[in-house]
C-alpha cells in the first residue's frame, strides 16, 4: 500500500532480460533507507518487489505483463522514475490509498504553465472515465493528485510547483504516456452494485 506522496526520483541504470524475468536496476537514495529484501517500492506508481540492493541502487524483477502494460519499458536506461516506499503506519499519512496496481495508460494532452501553477490534461483509456470524479483522487505515475475537471474519459489536474519539481513530471510533454491508477473506492463500489443493476 502506498500514499502517492513521491519520496524521490530515481534513474534507471539498466533494464535487461534475465533467465526468468526482466531485471530493472534503479539508482536511488531515499528509497534505500532501511530497505530490505522483499520490500515493496512503487516506481511510477507500479508496485515492485526488491530483489537486490547496493549502497546506491535497488533491483527488481519485472514480469513481461508489467513491462507491456506500464510506462517502465519505454523509459529505458537513463529514464527518470518516481519512487515511493510502501507506507508504514507509524507516521504521517498523506495523499490517498494507492495499491500500486496500474489500471491503464493515459496520454498527456496538455501540460503547460498557467500563471504560477501547471495545468495537466490526460486522456484515460476508453470507458475508464466512469472512475473519475470531480475533486476525487487519481494517481498519475504514482503521484496522488486531485481531479479538477472531468469530461468523459478526459480529466485535468492542477500541479503546484513543488510537485513538478520533485517528481518526473518536469520531464514530460504532450503525447507522453503515464501510468494511471484510479481510486480504489470507485472500483469496489462498481463491483458491489453491478449485480443489482444487471
Amino acid at each position: 500500500m502506498f500514499t502517492g506522496i513521491i519520496e524521490e526520483t530515481g534513474t534507471i541504470r539498466s533494464f535487461a532480460a534475465g533467465w526468468e524475468s526482466w531485471r530493472l536496476v534503479v539508482e536511488a537514495k531515499v528509497a534505500l533507507v532501511e530497505v530490505a529484501m522483499g520490500d515493496s517500492i512503487a516506481l511510477n506508481g507500479c508496485c515492485l518487489t526488491v530483489v537486490e540492493f547496493t549502497t546506491d541502487t535497488v533491483s527488481f524483477e519485472v514480469l513481461a505483463e508489467t513491462k507491456r502494460l506500464t510506462t517502465l519499458d519505454p523509459l529505458g536506461e537513463g529514464g527518470t522514475v518516481n519512487l515511493e516506499r510502501a507506507v508504514r503506519f507509524n507516521g504521517k499519512m498523506g495523499g490517498h490509498f494507492v495499491t500500486g496496481h496500474i489500471d491503464g495508460l493515459g496520454a498527456i494532452e496538455v501540460l503547460e504553465s498557467r500563471g504560477k501553477d501547471t495545468f495537466l490534461r490526460v486522456r484515460a483509456p476508453q470507458g475508464m472515465g466512469r472512475y473519475l470524479v470531480h475533486k476525487g483522487s487519481i494517481a498519475i505515475d504514482g503521484i496522488s493528485l486531485t481531479v479538477a475537471e472531468v469530461s468523459g474519459d478526459i480529466f485535468a489536474v492542477w500541479l503546484i510547483p513543488h510537485t513538478v519539481a520533485v517528481t518526473n513530471l518536469h520531464t514530460k510533454k504532450a503525447g507522453d504516456a503515464v501510468n494511471l491508477e484510479f481510486d480504489q473506492l470507485g472500483k469496489y463500489v462498481e463491483k458491489l452494485v453491478a449485480p443489482t443493476l444487471g
